[in-house]
């Protein structure tokens, strides 16, 4: 790499105005400088950060990048000496093998492709009732909260038994504490509070099993505590990122009205289309991973104990990977991204989000052929870039009636 070798100051950036849909400009003018970085942590401690797709896949595909959340550090603040907890049972996100294959594999196989395609007529019921509504209530309406939250948070509820009048108390319990403009106090509340309605829910599930994936995994040798973890893992990994993809896939499509145009006239696009949008918004930004050993990548030694950050977001807009990574093209020829990751820790609840997109955008289009933003482009609410998953707070549409 020699003098290209480029560093990034901070991971703590924001999107450029008028560019909702891009990575930040720091990070694309890292990826061209190469794709890999050196980087500081917070308190002065050497790092990296990998934005090039080949790369980010390889380390995701590596066993001797560790996930554990203990190792991890923060790309906000300086915690020194402070040493973090280990992942919570269920958070397999944060852990290596063998905790982590414990917790997937009983879920991975309640999450089949096939399982999950025997849910479609459900996603179509749940979308069509959206829409309803949204048309009983007439113009304006905000986007999120009536059509691109309801749809993840039902179908995610129903999987795990949450009774429907309890709904609206955990999704309003999921945005204080993910959607990054809550104070350090608020989401403590409200995650405390989340985490005592889980308890209670497996309490319940054990005690009067039902038809759904809790009731099946109290079955199962996983404990109280791991069990409430798992509707912890699964209500964050499950609702957020999708719904989030669906509202800022709407707004992406209403500013590319030719790709919208191409997608209403052609229903047998929808699966190129969701894998695009997956790969042009990625709403799951960044991932870390510490080396367990020396490692060479990208013509760097990278130390043992070493944090490498992975920017999801810049790998999926990589010129080396993606032509013209940085238009939305719905008939893109090279597909295949990371927005779920890759390796042991890809999505779980991948083929589950696609089927809500394949249903939802088509849907969503065809009722309300005229929908078009109902304020201007930048008035748009857009989550503060540095929440754990981007995307929107709000977004006012209209149409015609």
């Amino acid at each position: 790499m020699g003098e290209a070798l480029h560093t990034v100051e901070t991971m703590m950036l924001e999107r450029r105005p008028g560019c909702p849909f891009d990575p930040p400009a720091e990070l694309i003018e890292a990826r061209q400088h190469g794709p890999i970085s050196r980087f500081t942590f917070p308190g002065g401690i050497p790092g990296w950060v990998i934005t090039g797709f080949d790369l980010v896949k390889s380390v995701l595909a590596d066993s001797r990048f560790s996930a554990r959340k203990e190792l991890m550090l923060d790309l906000s603040m300086d915690i020194t000496g402070w040493e973090p907890p280990p992942a919570s049972p269920g958070e397999m996100v944060f852990m290596d093998e063998p905790q982590h294959g414990r917790y997937r594999k009983p879920l991975a196989s309640r999450f089949t492709a096939r399982r999950m395609r025997l849910l479609t007529t459900r996603v179509e019921q749940i979308t069509a009732d959206c829409l309803d509504a949204m048309e009983k209530a007439g113009p304006p309406v905000d986007l999120v909260t009536a059509f691109a939250k309801p749809i993840p948070t039902i179908m995610i509820c129903e999987l795990l038994g949450v009774p429907y009048e309890d709904r609206g108390y955990f999704q309003q319990q999921l945005d204080v504490y993910l959607g990054g403009e809550a104070s350090a106090e608020e989401q403590i509340v409200a995650f405390s509070a989340a985490q005592q309605y889980f308890a209670e829910l497996v309490a319940a599930k054990r005690a009067n099993p039902t038809d759904d994936i809790l009731s099946d995994l109290t079955n199962s040798d996983l404990t109280d505590e791991e069990l409430r973890g798992i509707c912890h893992f699964t209500m964050m990994a499950g609702l957020d990122t999708t719904a989030h993809t669906l509202a800022l896939g709407t707004f992406a499509l209403l500013q590319n009205p030719a790709q919208l145009a191409a997608l209403r006239a052609d229903p047998a696009l929808v699966d190129r289309a969701v894998e695009e949008l997956l790969r042009y918004l990625t709403v799951a930004k960044t991932f870390m991973r510490m080396t367990l050993e020396d490692v060479e990548l990208g013509g760097q030694t990278i130390k043992a104990g070493t944090l490498v950050v992975l920017s999801y977001n810049t790998a999926n807009r990589d010129p080396e990977r993606f032509t013209d990574p940085q238009v939305l093209d719905l008939r893109r020829q090279d597909g295949g991204h990371l927005a779920f990751g890759h390796g042991s820790h890809m999505c779980v609840g991948q083929q589950l989000a696609r089927i809500e997109m394949r249903i939802a955008f088509p849907a969503l289009f065809n009722r309300f052929p005229t929908l078009r933003l109902a304020v201007p482009a930048e008035k748009v609410g857009l989550r503060p870039d540095m929440a754990a998953v981007y995307g929107m707070t709000s977004l006012p549409v209209t149409w015609d009636v």
